[in-house]
This record gives structure tokens, C-alpha cells and sequence, in this order.
């Protein structure tokens, strides 16, 4: 049978699996109440428009009538898209798949004119750590440190245009703590969250132009 990848959003019926993994997952891992609503109430902050071209893509990999694995990226500026999303089903994992989803995501995005890929993982998924490793991104922390200093896990990679340069980011200094960790990333995700709903604002302002000239 033979492997499909095709568009979807969050809100498809062929989504859904994707979406209850990535709940039980992240629940599973760092605690149902390790944030506000728990993890999905996370996933689906955004709209599904974050989450379509021209600003991002949501992509599902299906085999028959079963999603399979699956990802997403949204866009930060025109320069950065962060993939998000990423999921194989449980008893699929360690074949490759995630890997086929992210250089899918990677390659999408190129054509949309992004340059760099960003995503973050967190530090109690050290699988996830080691796939992005693997495809060439850039660890934005130190390696060497205890990844519950961090709590989310950033990496960078150039793709498109730009693929094989070198990122220059500065490198995220370590917490003092768990909890400081935890409330850096809350100020990081909320100034990422006002880039997206800026990006959001003008892709809807220019629409509206355009349907009104």
C-alpha cells in the first residue's frame, strides 16, 4: 500500500488522530496539568488558517484510510517558519516516518519563500531531540546541560534558498531551575504568539483588500 502525503488542518476528520496523540502524548509525558487546559488546549490555541498556505501548511501522512504521521508549520516573519505538530502513530515509530514528515514540512515551506525552519521539543522527549539532531538542526541550547533547565528545547535549520548556511542564532543560556525555565518559555511563546497573531492581522487585512477591490 502505498504512503500519501496530503494538505489537511487541524480541525479535518483525518486529523483528529493526530490531534488525540499529540494530547495523550504531551498529557502523558509532562502531566495533564503541567499547563492551563492541558495539552490540548496547547495544540489548538491557533486557527486553522495559521496553518494554511500562504503563511503555513498542515500535512498528513496517509496510508490507505489511516493518518499515519503528520506535522505543521505557521509563520513567525517572512524569513522564519516554526514547524509544530509532529506526530507518528505510536506503534509506527523508529521507520523513518517523523523524518519523511519534517523534510516535508522542510520543502513546503521553501516554497513558500521561508528560509529557516525553527521548532522547539521538550525535555522529556529525547527521541524528538535526537530526529532533529539528525537532520542537520542546529541545537539552540547547550547540549551539555540538564534539559529540565531549558524545559523547551529550541533548534534552528536553513532550508530553500538559504539550506546549507550556517545559523547564527545566539545560543540560549540555561535556568536557574525548572521553574525559571518554565517562565522564560512563557515569555518566549507569548512574544512568538504576538508574531503569528501580527502575521494573521495582515494576511486577513490584505484578503479583505482584495476581496473588496
Amino acid at each position: 500500500m502505498t504512503d500519501l502525503i496530503v494538505r489537511s488542518s487541524p480541525f479535518d476528520g483525518k486529523a483528529e488522530v493526530l490531534i488525540e496523540g499529540l494530547v495523550a502524548e504531551y498529557d502523558g509525558r509532562y502531566g495533564a496539568n503541567s499547563r492551563p487546559g492541558g495539552a490540548r488546549t496547547e495544540i489548538l490555541r491557533y486557527p486553522p488558517e495559521a496553518f494554511a498556505p500562504p503563511l503555513g501548511d498542515f500535512l498528513l501522512l496517509r496510508r490507505g484510510d489511516e493518518t499515519i504521521a503528520g506535522g505543521a508549520f505557521m509563520s513567525h516573519d517572512d524569513e522564519t517558519a516554526e514547524l509544530k505538530r509532529i506526530w507518528t502513530r505510536d506503534d509506527l515509530r523508529r521507520q523513518g516516518l517523523a523524518r519523511q514528515i519534517v523534510l516535508a514540512l522542510e520543502e513546503a515551506a521553501a516554497e513558500l519563500g521561508y528560509t529557516r525552519a525553527y521548532l522547539t521539543t521538550g525535555f522529556r522527549q529525547p527521541e524528538a531531540t535526537g530526529l532533529y539532531l539528525s537532520l542537520g538542526y542546529r541545537p539552540l541550547f547547550d547540549t551539555t546541560v540538564d534539559p529540565t533547565l531549558y524545559r523547551s528545547l529550541p533548534f534552528e535549520k536553513h532550508i530553500g534558498a538559504k539550506a546549507g548556511t550556517a545559523g547564527s542564532t545566539a545560543i540560549y543560556p540555561p535556568a536557574a531551575s525548572l521553574d525559571e525555565a518554565t517562565a522564560r518559555v512563557a515569555i518566549v511563546k507569548a512574544e512568538q504568539e504576538a508574531k503569528i497573531a501580527a502575521r494573521l492581522a495582515a494576511h486577513r487585512a490584505a484578503t479583505t483588500q482584495v476581496a473588496a477591490a
